[in-house]
């Protein structure tokens, strides 16, 4: 599961990438447009700053953006920098493995079988999926969206 400060930082990403290539942005800005307490949204922008995912501009124009194209920004990127590995186990992670204490014959383990495979599974969606991706798809259910209103009205 996600935690809030991975979900906020996701939701401050995609609007900075709906932004991209027009300026800086307020953390004031972010904060109401996407319902997040701007102190913690501040402590998290700061963050993916310090990992180059973002850059900032001081004084009156200022603000921050994205450091990249939102095309080279992947989900797991940001989730594994906010909270660290995609395993659902230590044993089937591939950055930070460590045995399990109860383990008696890891390669015998059915949980740690299906747990590699939910890893797997994971890494390939949120590596694959950039914030541009994101963006596209929910243009396209927008305009499902529109399109079935319209089929209604």
């Amino acid at each position: 599961m996600l935690t809030k400060k991975t979900k906020y930082a996701l939701k401050a990403l995609l609007s900075l990438a709906e932004s991209y290539g027009k300026g800086p942005i307020l953390i004031s800005e972010i904060a109401e447009k996407e319902n997040i307490p701007k102190k913690f949204l501040e402590l998290i922008l700061l963050e993916l700053k310090n990992s180059g995912i973002l850059q900032s501009k001081k004084g009156k124009h200022g603000g921050y953006m994205l450091g990249r194209s939102p095309g080279l920004i992947t989900f797991g990127q940001v989730i594994r920098l906010l909270d660290g590995p995609l395993a659902p186990l230590p044993c089937v992670s591939q950055t930070a493995y460590h045995k399990c204490d109860e383990c008696v014959d890891e390669h015998a383990c059915g949980i740690r079988v299906v747990m590699k495979d939910v890893r797997d599974a994971t890494a390939q969606i949120l590596d694959a999926t950039t914030l541009e991706d994101a963006l596209h798809r929910v243009e396209i259910l927008s305009q499902d969206e529109k399109a079935a209103l319209m089929y209604f009205i």
